[in-house]
């Protein structure tokens, strides 16, 4: 499962991202707008990787003005943490999830409707916008347009919970590649939260997932306690993400 998820891993960004080659890291360049990427373990590379090759990267990071991010599975490249940390860096952790079987598709709630977003759909602006909201950030101008490209080219489903009025409350995405797909970017607006909107959206793309031949669905929790909300849509823990940042 592990090595399944990273080729998954290696092989999502290439759609919107240039790759760079440091040796044992691939750092991910986005082309054109939406969230950054971020350096990870080279694919089929092993190996200890060295403090300065940890230092180069971060080196091309600054000089391309994008976050100094590393982003990979503890039990995969068990020794990288420690370079990461001798350069510098703080090293957060997060449940790395995989459904199991079908999964737990609970109703949604009360006066909200739930489902999938099409790259016309008039609520897609409202939708694209929400998780930026949901995690404080400011969304780019072409967020919305960059997001329906991707959708129309079949790269990204977009789910999200809707309130009687049109508003998005919640969204969601998956990124399919071939059988295994990734659950990202839930959020729902400060207002709406304590609701259930975020697993109602995340049961609507696991369905769709499902429904379109995806065999792997997986995802990675904040922290320990939305690991145990999403155990009840039926994921599991199976290993540890690790994410790397400056202090703040």
């Amino acid at each position: 499962m592990l090595n399944r998820l990273e080729t998954y891993y290696d092989s999502v960004p290439r759609s919107a991202a240039r790759a760079e080659e440091f040796g044992p890291l691939t750092l991910f360049v986005r082309e054109g707008e939406g969230w950054p990427y971020y350096a990870r373990p080279a694919l089929g590379r092993s190996g200890e990787v060295t403090v300065s090759e940890v230092d180069r990267v971060r080196a091309r990071q600054r000089e391309l003005g994008v976050p100094e991010a590393f982003e990979w599975v503890a039990e995969t490249t068990p020794g990288l943490r420690a370079a990461v940390e001798k350069s510098g860096l703080v090293v957060h952790e997060h449940p790395l999830m995989v459904l199991e079987g079908e999964g737990v598709l609970p109703a949604p709630p009360e006066g909200v409707t739930v489902g999938m977003v099409g790259a016309g759909d008039p609520v897609l602006p409202g939708a694209a916008a929400v998780p930026y909201a949901a995690f404080g950030v400011e969304p780019s101008p072409a967020a919305a347009a960059e997001l329906a490209a991707r959708i129309a080219a079949g790269l990204t489903r977009l789910a999200a919970a809707v309130d009687a009025d049109g508003t998005a409350l919640s969204s969601g995405q998956h990124q399919p590649v071939g059988p295994v797909s990734e659950v990202v970017g839930v959020g729902t607006l400060p207002t709406a939260r304590r609701r259930g909107l975020g697993l109602a959206v995340t049961a609507a793309l696991i369905a769709d997932a499902r429904a379109h031949g995806v065999e792997t669905v997986f995802l990675t929790a904040t922290d320990e306690s939305v690991a145990r909300l999403y155990g009840r849509l039926g994921f599991r823990t199976i290993a540890t993400a690790l994410i790397a940042e400056p202090a703040s």
